[in-house]
């Protein structure tokens, strides 16, 4: 089994809320993960226990063993008031550990009803540090370090693109053929995201949320522009925003919003709207093999695709509270990524060459010269080498998955363990 980056996380949850709640889209790894705990395990995919659930859900909670894990909880959200009566009445920490595939907490009731009950954890596909056997390591934190990402990359750029090819779902990593990764996309897109689209939301014409993924998939890390995008689907701007949002609580897209220094900004311009994984991405363009996906003319919005999900899983499983924006001014000048900390800032671009030179960092050292709080910029390249520019660098875009290299300690001055 591929070590999870967020299982210290979901065992502190466990010891501070007496509801955990692990959410995250269908085949991520969530019943394995509550499967190795040592707790009595139910799954609602059981018929009976499902019927029995909807019949009388009070009862079903109060003759559960605790621990307990709950599977596929979205299918009787009934449950979820049971359990907060249970709670109330003997509050235990680490009782319920609830999976769910569908975003619940947008029902405001359920939310509510468990306010102060219950820590919420997504569980997003695997990182390439967890696939690469680095699950301790997070590209974010290190970003964040005095010390960052240092080395030089050694795997090659061939490795990156079957990365991109391949996602992170975890099952992909058990095929290796090109049919059979396109099989199993084809089976999550019909099998899965369209049976949770229907459990959370009104979908009346199926054919035309498929069309609207179809044409979403070559818009991936543009900015999102409803109007035109609503045009081209054929649908109203209603029902588009219906659907971009039953793709949101399914996970499969991340609408990332713009920074600005003025809060209220940052929902009033075009977010950008990125797949949340590369690989999706690049069964729904028809790119199935690395040759091709150099070729194609989407090859650097899936670069950007593949860098947005390492950072959103970098930012959520990270040590300290971490957003992630993107910048764009009124005169086009882009930074694809920036990831707050508090009041520090750590600015990131993508770029597809194999070399870097000093024009790369003109935006970000633009936007340095006014905004003291961005300690440093990073542009991911394709090359092999860590390069410092100033107190800006160059760095292999495989380093979202590299431990650093330390230099060896003389062993009369041993150094402590580390990244």
């Amino acid at each position: 089994m591929i070590k999870r980056s967020i299982l210290p996380t979901l065992h502190t949850a466990l010891e501070t809320f007496p509801v955990v709640l692990l959410t995250g889209a269908r085949q991520v790894g969530k019943s394995t993960i509550a499967m190795t705990l040592e707790r009595e395990y139910v799954t609602l995919d059981d018929i009976t226990r499902f019927d029995g659930a909807k019949y009388d859900p009070r009862r079903f909670v109060q003759e559960l063993p605790r621990p307990v894990v709950i599977d596929e909880i979205q299918k009787v959200p009934e449950l979820l008031v049971a359990i907060k009566e249970e709670v109330d009445k003997n509050r235990v920490n680490g009782a319920f550990l609830l999976t769910g595939s569908a975003n619940l907490l947008d029902n405001q009731q359920i939310a509510d009803s468990l306010a102060g009950r219950m820590g919420i954890l997504e569980l997003w596909p695997l990182s390439c540090g967890e696939i690469t056997g680095a699950a301790g390591f997070n590209p974010v934190d290190a970003l964040f370090s005095g010390d960052p990402i240092e080395g030089h990359d050694t795997s090659g750029g061939e490795g990156l693109h079957e990365r991109i090819l391949r996602g992170g779902y975890p099952e992909l990593q058990k095929i290796s053929s090109e049919q059979g990764r396109s099989l199993w996309f084809s089976s999550y897109v019909s099998t899965y995201i369209e049976r949770d689209v229907r459990d959370i939301g009104e979908l009346r014409h199926l054919d035309r949320f498929i069309h609207l993924v179809n044409i979403l998939a070559p818009r991936s890390a543009t900015l999102l522009n409803k109007a035109e995008l609503a045009r081209t689907a054929g649908v109203e701007q209603k029902t588009l925003a219906n659907y971009l949002g039953l793709l949101e609580r399914v996970y499969q897209i991340g609408l990332l919003r713009p920074y600005s220094t003025n809060i209220g900004k940052r929902f009033t311009r075009m977010p950008k709207v990125y797949f949340t994984d590369s690989g999706a991405l690049c069964h729904l363009l028809g790119i199935n093999t690395a040759a091709e996906l150099k070729r194609s003319p989407h090859y650097g919005a899936a670069v950007e695709t593949y860098v947005y999900s390492e950072l959103l899983k970098g930012c959520r499983y990270a040590g300290q509270p971490t957003r992630l924006w993107h910048y764009r001014t009124g005169d086009r000048r882009e930074i694809d990524f920036l990831i707050q900390r508090g009041d520090r800032l750590v600015a990131v671009e993508v770029k597809a060459a194999k070399t870097i030179t000093r024009k790369d960092f003109t935006h970000i050292e633009n936007l340095q010269a006014s905004l003291p709080e961005l300690e440093r910029g990073i542009v991911l390249y394709q090359g092999e080498h860590s390069v410092p520019f100033g107190k800006n660098r160059a760095l292999p875009l495989n380093a979202l998955c590299m431990r650093r290299r330390r230099k060896k300690s003389s062993p009369e001055h041993p150094r402590r363990a580390g990244y």
